[in-house]
């Protein structure tokens, strides 16, 4: 990927009012811009490397914009692998505003041709001066926009380094006995059964569950980044506002009596193990007979189209049903129109009337769970059984937060590794074939860190950060 070397400047902040602001600045040789924006009798030796030093930030005129921490980074000893000026102020959004304008401002009259960055701008600067590999680059998006305690110590972990140095001993591995496959090919006269003398196989066979392990580690990981998308869906009052309450743990939704009261979809974020779960209340689902409707009608029929909908983006349903009057031809023509890649669970609601105790059991493939939303009875079966229809699993290794991309390669390079072991039981005339599939495998893993990757993945996956990361 080509670097435009041009500084780049941007409040590294979120927006909005906050006690305190950064504005940062990346580039070559910054030194000439700091008597300029902190003041004649402040250059680089007045600033000590890595150390904060309070002072005035200047304006045109020599007047103060604002006061605060000025932290010079002498490259390559920085983020982002450049020379990087920090100034930290007030988090005001015209102050730091105020202040950005007169950074850029220096930075043009004196030539060096100081830009706004661009999103994610500073992260893949420190990617491409090999400050970080991909997989640590994308780690920092994932810290930022961690939703539980779980993804955020994932994330932290791989931005640490965790994720990409499994994968870099994948590849030595992949790499080694590249290597004597391919010696081999160049010296085939010498006639060694090379697939014996090597002990090949055994060591394709090491590297095969050392990656279904990292798939298994990085598969579950995922789950702490993407969460579940999972809709409640059923009848006009059995319950569904209650069971989202209940599992929120708080009135998120109301509750009354009367039919069709929740007319559009109600999302809440809830957590459970560290897995976020968006539970999506949606409107009841009921037929309408007659040809004339009024507006509330129109109203609700629409909620009910837009129900349908949602149940098509799921993950999981959670169809529920009414304990106490039992299953209806309602309910049949309901479950008729559920799509069948979905998991579905069928939950039974309001057992504290219909004498049911909570439960959960397996009936023809379908999980059924018998509890009580408004009384909090069996929320915790309802727990369990989202877990595992989710393929969660309680393991003591750590997990990486892996990405959608992540995980192709990894399928990808398992495929290709498997491919690798069915040439290899084969014969030796098959050598050039294994070594083909181990080089693919090797492309693959190597694409995770970014030692092998497009320039246009490079810019899809940058252009998602936020400006000033």
């Amino acid at each position: 990927m080509h670097l435009d070397s041009s500084p780049i400047a941007a409040i590294a902040t979120a927006p909005g009012r906050g006690g305190i602001g950064v504005v940062r600045i990346s580039g070559k040789q910054l030194a000439p811009l700091l008597p300029l924006l902190l003041g004649e009798t402040h250059t680089v030796d007045s600033l000590p490397a890595r150390h904060a030093t309070y002072l005035p930030f200047k304006g045109a005129d020599g007047s103060v914009i604002d006061q605060g921490l000025a932290i010079y980074f002498q490259a390559p000893h920085s983020y982002t692998g450049e020379d990087v000026l920090e100034l930290q102020g007030h988090g005001g959004p015209i102050v730091l505003q105020m202040l950005l304008a007169r950074c850029l401002e220096v930075g043009q009259n004196m030539g060096l041709g100081l830009r706004l960055a661009e999103p994610g701008e500073f992260t893949r600067r420190a990617f491409l001066n090999n400050k970080l590999d991909l997989a640590q680059a994308e780690a920092v998006a994932d810290l930022i926009d961690a939703s539980t305690q779980a993804a955020a110590k994932s994330a932290s972990q791989s931005l640490a380094g965790a994720f990409s140095k499994t994968i870099h001993v994948l590849v030595e591995q992949v790499t080694h006995l590249r290597m004597l496959v391919e010696a081999t090919l160049d010296f085939p006269e010498e006639e060694i059964d090379f697939l014996e003398k090597s002990n090949a196989r055994s060591q394709l066979k090491e590297i095969q569950q050392a990656l279904r392990n990292v798939f298994a580690q990085a598969a579950q990981g995922a789950l702490l980044r993407e969460g579940l998308n999972v809709v409640l869906v059923g009848q006009p009052n059995v319950g569904k506002s209650s069971l989202l309450n209940a599992l929120a743990g708080s009135d998120v939704a109301i509750v009354t009596p009367i039919a069709g009261t929740t007319r559009d979809k109600i999302t809440e974020t809830i957590q459970i193990e560290g897995i976020p779960l968006n539970i999506i209340d949606t409107a009841g689902i009921r037929s309408f007979d007659s040809d004339v409707v009024d507006d509330i009608d129109v109203v609700e029929q629409i909620g009910i189209q837009r129900t349908w909908a949602e149940v098509e983006k799921a993950d999981v349903i959670l169809h529920l049903l009414d304990a106490d009057l039992g299953p209806s031809q309602a309910d049949e023509a309901i479950i008729a129109r559920f799509p069948e890649r979905i998991p579905v669970l069928r939950v039974w609601n309001k057992i504290d009337l219909s004498g049911h105790k909570p439960s959960a059991e397996v009936i023809q493939d379908v999980t059924h769970i018998y509890l009580s939303a408004s009384q909090q009875i069996g929320i915790g079966l309802l727990r369990s059984a989202l877990l595992r229809i989710a393929g969660w699993q309680q393991t003591g290794e750590s997990l990486y937060l892996a990405r959608e991309r992540h995980l192709i390669a990894l399928k990808a390079a398992r495929d290709h590794l498997d491919q690798a072991a069915q040439h290899a039981a084969q014969s030796d005339q098959a050598l050039d074939l294994f070594a083909e599939e181990l080089r693919l495998t090797q492309e693959h893993l190597s694409s995770i860190t970014g030692e092998f990757s497009s320039d246009d993945l490079l810019g899809v996956i940058f252009s998602r950060f936020c400006i000033g990361k």
